[in-house]
């Protein structure tokens, strides 16, 4: 497990202690120490090649987007601030994400998945393609790791999803959207509904336009039915790709 050396830079104490509180309970994450100022925490991300800073945008002298800028490009952002019309100006700096106090832990943990995939593709020297061993979500007060290769499908459902894999008898539920999930899986993951996301690496049985895993049947949507016809036609062993038909 990749373990990602964090620090937090604040000027607000109680803003700064709950963030450095949801580094210290995700398994993936080292606090390496928790700033008022840039200024202060300058020296530490230098000499302890710190990998990911959790940055306040409002401070006095020296304020988070112009941080951003004299910081290593190895050390990546994430912004933390109540003031969400910064979020463009996040980006333009090349922040890896943007969070709106109040922070919750599900919103933290979506952008700490999402930094440690980022580095592990720049510690392997691999592509956006590059699979991703597990991932780790919170789930009825507990953090749970799931390898991607067991994970068969998941289901949408409104602020939650639901993820179903090959040797639990119930789905694991965790407060999050489909959109982030997506981004935080590897490349053999497709999206073929609203709703749905699945494992391409799992699947055995089409038809009918709906994918079959045991008794559960993945519609696939309009909107997503000519990327995965494609994505069929590429691996069927025919040389007629109007055997495609869903």
């Amino acid at each position: 497990m990749i373990i990602l050396k964090c620090c937090v830079i604040d000027d607000e104490p109680l803003a700064a202690q709950l963030i450095a509180s949801y580094i210290e309970k995700t398994p993936f994450m080292q606090l390496v120490g928790t700033y008022s100022s840039a200024q202060e925490a300058v020296k530490t991300i230098l000499e302890n090649q710190v990998d990911l800073v959790f940055l306040d945008i409002e401070m006095p002298q020296l304020n988070g987007l112009e941080f951003a800028k004299i910081i290593p490009p190895t050390t990546r952002i994430i912004f933390t601030t109540a003031y969400d019309q910064y979020a463009i100006h996040g980006f333009k700096v090349n922040a890896l994400d943007y969070l709106l106090k109040p922070v919750s832990y599900e919103d933290f943990l979506a952008s700490a998945n999402k930094a440690q995939r980022w580095i592990e593709i720049q510690r392997n020297g691999s592509n956006q393609g590059s699979s991703r061993d597990y991932i780790i979500v919170k789930s009825e007060y507990r953090l749970v790791q799931i390898p991607t290769s067991d994970i068969l499908f998941i289901e949408g459902l409104k602020d939650y999803v639901k993820i179903y894999t090959i040797d639990e008898q119930k789905s694991i539920m965790t407060l999050m959207n489909m959109k982030t999930l997506e981004q935080s899986l590897p490349s053999y993951f497709m999206r073929v509904h609203r709703s749905f996301i699945v494992n391409t690496n799992k699947i055995k049985i089409i038809e009918r336009n709906r994918i079959v895993f045991g008794n559960k049947y993945i519609p696939i949507s309009d909107t997503y039915k000519q990327v995965f016809s494609d994505y069929i036609a590429s691996h069927l062993l025919s040389q007629n790709r109007d055997d495609v038909n869903l």
